[in-house]
């Protein structure tokens, strides 16, 4: 009974873990702690199984975030989340695919560990101030004060544009033949022109270290694509597709062993690509290598 109930929440806790940590492997982790927390637990007094396992992997997600800033703030070049492959039906009533995007969790990185629990519990989960002061071990005064500085953060910093899945599709069709074409005017017909390009390889694989800014470079760079060989990869020997990551289509990269990386998007208000972030860190690709799609809302 107890692992039948664990199993029904579990989306929801990857969900939470996902969301806090920006890191699948991560996320994971929380959830199979958690799963041991609650096998072991006195359960005979839980009134509400969903409110107890979050707080549980809350709390899990928030000591591993924690003890992971360090990591975050040395690391080599810009830190982007960790990519994942998503359903059809991620972006649902309840979260939208917004809360799952690269950018927005790019957003969520700025915030403290506190502030980005709350902020995911409140306004993509829906809990109650009461119930997250429970989850968090904080006052319910704190925590509305802590939901308000991550809403004000949040707002400040988030897309200002959102564009229709159809249209997203369709850039991203028509970047995808640019960039594998080489063909620079069509690319920079796509691009805004201040455009910026966030890379991350985590220092394992070559990748630039400060983000590439503007038209003309950004577009240069990716019409290069199927002429540069590419850590001991032949542009012969890569493929590259389109997928939906993150909540929205996106393109993925591969070579014949291996995933070599992520593109994922976000538009300006004429539906021109204003942010590229390329994840090619393959320490953060093994969620897209083992090829599981996830549903990212709450059960």
């Amino acid at each position: 009974m107890s692992e039948e109930i664990f199993h029904q929440h579990r989306n929801l806790l990857f969900s939470v873990a996902y969301r806090v940590l920006g890191s699948a492997a991560d996320a994971e982790d929380a959830v199979q702690d958690a799963w041991i927390k609650w096998s072991a637990d006195d359960r005979s007094q839980v009134a509400d199984p969903k409110a107890y396992l979050a707080r549980i992997v809350t709390n899990l997600a928030l000591e591993r975030l924690r003890s992971t800033r360090h990591q975050r703030e040395t690391y080599v070049g810009p830190w982007l989340p960790e990519p994942v492959l998503t359903s059809g039906d991620t972006a649902d009533a309840v979260t939208g695919a917004e809360s799952v995007s690269m950018a927005m969790l790019v957003v969520l990185e700025t915030l403290s560990p506190l502030e980005r629990a709350v902020f995911v519990l409140k306004e993509v989960f829906a809990f109650t101030h009461a119930e997250i002061a429970d989850a968090v071990g904080r006052s319910e005064a704190a925590v509305r004060q802590a939901a308000h500085r991550a809403r004000e953060h949040v707002a400040a910093r988030r897309p200002r544009f959102t564009t229709d899945t159809a249209k997203r599709r369709e850039v991203t069709e028509r970047f995808f033949a640019a960039a594998t074409g080489g063909d620079v005017n069509a690319l920079m017909e796509l691009l805004s022109p201040d455009v910026t390009v966030w890379t991350d390889g985590g220092g394992k694989v070559r990748q630039a270290l400060k983000p590439v800014v503007g038209v003309a470079k950004v577009a240069a760079w990716f019409a290069a694509l199927g002429t540069v060989t590419y850590e001991g990869v032949d542009p012969a020997d890569m493929r590259a597709e389109i997928a939906e990551i993150n909540g929205a289509p996106g393109l993925v990269f591969r070579a014949p062993d291996r995933v070599i990386a992520t593109l994922t998007f976000d538009f300006d208000a004429k539906s021109r690509i204003r942010t590229i972030h390329n994840v090619a860190n393959p320490d953060k690709l093994r969620a897209i290598a083992e090829g599981g799609t996830r549903h990212l809302g709450a059960p």
